[in-house]
C-alpha cells in the first residue's frame, strides 16, 4: 500500500494514500481507544461538520479572507461530506482529549483532501489547501466542535420527538380500544377504585405526550451557537463581521433557526443548555420506565398474578421452564432508562467540570447526548412496535375482580356512612363474604335498585355524587 508523509509540529507520519484524513485523525486514533465506537456512526455529527466549514468557507469568501477558488473548492467538498459521501472517514471515538479538536481536525483534514483531489492535486499537498490554513480559517474547535454538535442534536431531536409522539398515539388507540373495559385502580399496590382501563391507557399517552414540548423547549436553547468565538470568545484570528455572517450562512444551509450568542466568551464555557436537554431525557426515561413497570405488573401471572392485560408474546422465557413467556420488551425498555438516567449524571459531572474559557469535556457531553437520544429513541420504537399495539384485555376477569373488590365499598360512603362503610369492608374481609351481599341482603342498608343506580359501568368510571 503507497504512503504519504505528512507532518505536524510534533513530528512526521505515514498516512495511507487512499485516505483522506490526515496526521492529526491518525494520532487520535492511536491515542484515543476509549468506547471502540467512532464518529462515523453519528452521521448527523459528520454532516453537521460539513455544515460548519461550508458556512465557514462562504463567509470567509465574501469577507475576503480566503482565496475564492479555494473557498468554493472547500464549499464543493463540504456538500459531499454533507451528503454522507465520505462517512468511512470519520473515525475518531467519540470520546477523546483535546475538546473535540481530533473531531475537529479529522472535519479539516477530509474535507481538505476531498479538495485537492477535487483540483487535480494528491492528497497532502497542502499547500493548495491546508486543513488549518484554509478549512478551519477564522474558526478554533471551541466554536467549531460545539456549533456541529448543537446541530446535530436538534436535527437527531427532531427524529426522537416524532417516536414520543407515534409512541403516546399508541397508549391513545389503546385507550380508546379499552374505553369499555371495568378494571380495578390501585394504591400502594391495593385496592383503591374502579376506573376503566381505556382511562389507565389515556393517561400514559398523556404522560408521553407531555414530553413532545419538552423536547422543543430543548431544541430552542441548543439553536444558540457560538461560530466566530474561535478560541475563548474574543474572536482572535477572526475578521470583523464574521460571527454575523458565518450564522447567516449556516441557517440558510440548515435550514435551522440558529441564533448567535450574544455574549461569545459565555457561550464557549458553558454548558447549560446540554444539562438541561439531559434532564428532558431523563425525565422522559423515568416515565416510559415507570409505564413500563406498570405494563410488567399488570400483565403478570398469567394464573398467579394480576392478569389484567397481555403483552405479545415475543420469545420462549426459560431455558428450563417450559412455557413460560416473559415481559422482555418493557424489560429491555427499562434496562434502556437505567442508561440514560446514568449519562444524565456523566452530563452534570461533565458540564461542571469546565474550568475558565472553555470546558473540555465536551466530547463525553457529546457522547453522552448523542447515546442517550438513539438508545431512548430505539426504546420507545420498540416499545411501540413490539408491545403496546399487540396487547389485550382480559376484560371479564378484570370485572370480576372489581366486583370482588372491597375497594368498591368507597361508592357507598355518601349513601352509608363512612363509618357503616368501614366496618362492611372489616366483615367482607374476614368473612370472605362479598360487599353486595353484606350491604344489600345481610345488612340491608340499601336495596337492589339503590346498589344497581351505584354499581353502574359508567357510574364507577364517572363517579357522580349519589345519596
Amino acid at each position: 500500500m503507497s504512503k504519504r508523509i505528512e507532518h505536524d509540529f510534533l513530528g512526521e507520519m505515514e498516512i495511507p494514500q487512499d485516505v483522506y484524513y490526515g496526521i492529526q485523525t491518525l494520532r487520535a486514533l492511536e491515542n484515543f481507544h476509549i468506547t471502540g465506537i467512532p464518529l462515523k456512526v453519528e452521521p448527523l455529527m459528520v454532516q453537521a461538520l460539513g455544515y460548519v466549514k461550508k458556512a465557514a468557507a462562504m463567509a470567509n469568501r465574501d469577507l475576503g479572507v480566503l482565496d475564492k477558488n479555494i473557498a468554493e473548492y472547500i464549499i464543493k467538498a463540504s456538500d459531499r461530506v454533507i451528503n454522507g459521501e465520505f462517512n468511512d472517514q470519520f473515525l475518531s471515538d467519540l470520546i477523546q482529549g483535546g475538546a473535540g479538536t481530533s473531531v475537529n481536525m479529522n472535519a479539516n483534514e477530509v474535507i481538505a483532501n476531498v479538495a485537492l483531489e477535487m483540483m487535480g492535486k494528491k492528497k497532502g499537498e497542502y499547500e493548495f489547501c491546508h486543513p488549518n490554513n484554509h478549512v478551519n480559517c477564522s474558526q478554533s474547535t471551541n466554536d467549531a466542535y460545539p456549533t456541529a454538535f448543537r446541530i446535530a442534536l436538534i436535527n437527531k431531536l427532531t427524529s426522537y420527538k416524532e417516536i414520543l409522539a407515534e409512541l403516546g398515539q399508541a397508549f391513545e388507540a389503546k385507550g380508546n380500544e379499552f374505553s369499555n373495559v371495568l378494571k380495578m385502580g390501585r394504591t400502594q399496590l391495593q385496592d383503591a377504585v374502579p376506573m376503566s382501563m381505556g382511562d389507565e391507557f389515556r393517561a400514559f399517552a398523556t404522560n408521553i405526550g407531555e414530553e413532545v414540548p419538552r423536547v422543543e423547549d430543548s431544541k430552542r436553547l441548543i439553536s444558540e451557537i457560538n461560530m466566530g468565538a474561535t478560541a475563548i470568545g474574543t474572536g482572535v484570528n477572526a475578521p470583523k463581521g464574521y460571527s454575523e455572517l458565518v450564522t447567516k450562512h449556516l441557517r440558510d444551509v440548515t435550514g435551522l433557526d440558529l441564533i448567535l450568542a450574544a455574549d461569545l466568551i459565555e457561550a464557549t464555557y458553558d454548558t447549560g443548555a446540554y444539562v438541561q436537554l439531559s434532564g428532558v431525557l431523563k425525565r422522559t426515561a423515568i416515565k416510559v420506565s415507570k409505564i413500563c413497570n406498570d405494563l410488567r405488573l399488570l400483565s403478570s401471572g398469567p394464573r398467579t398474578g394480576l392478569n389484567e392485560i397481555n403483552l405479545p408474546p415475543m420469545q420462549p422465557g426459560s431455558s428450563i421452564m417450559p412455557g413460560k413467556v416473559n415481559p422482555v420488551i418493557p424489560e429491555v425498555v427499562n434496562q434502556t432508562a437505567f442508561y440514560v438516567i446514568g449519562a444524565d449524571l456523566t452530563v452534570t459531572l461533565a458540564a461542571e467540570a469546565g474550568q475558565l474559557q472553555l470546558n473540555v469535556m465536551e466530547p463525553v457531553l457529546a457522547f453522552s447526548l448523542f447515546t442517550a437520544i438513539t438508545y431512548m429513541g430505539n426504546a420507545c420504537r420498540t416499545l411501540k412496535d413490539k408491545c403496546v399495539v399487540g396487547i389485550t384485555a382480559n376484560a371479564e376477569h378484570t370485572r370480576q375482580m372489581v366486583m370482588n373488590s372491597i375497594g368498591i365499598v368507597t361508592q357507598l360512603n355518601p349513601v352509608i356512612g363512612y363509618e357503616k362503610s368501614a366496618g362492611v369492608a372489616r366483615e367482607a374481609l374476614e368473612t370472605g363474604k362479598s360487599v353486595h351481599d353484606l350491604v344489600v341482603k345481610e345488612k340491608k342498608y340499601i336495596t337492589q335498585e339503590k346498589w344497581d343506580e351505584i354499581f353502574t359501568f359508567d357510574n364507577l368510571i364517572r363517579p357522580q355524587f349519589i345519596q
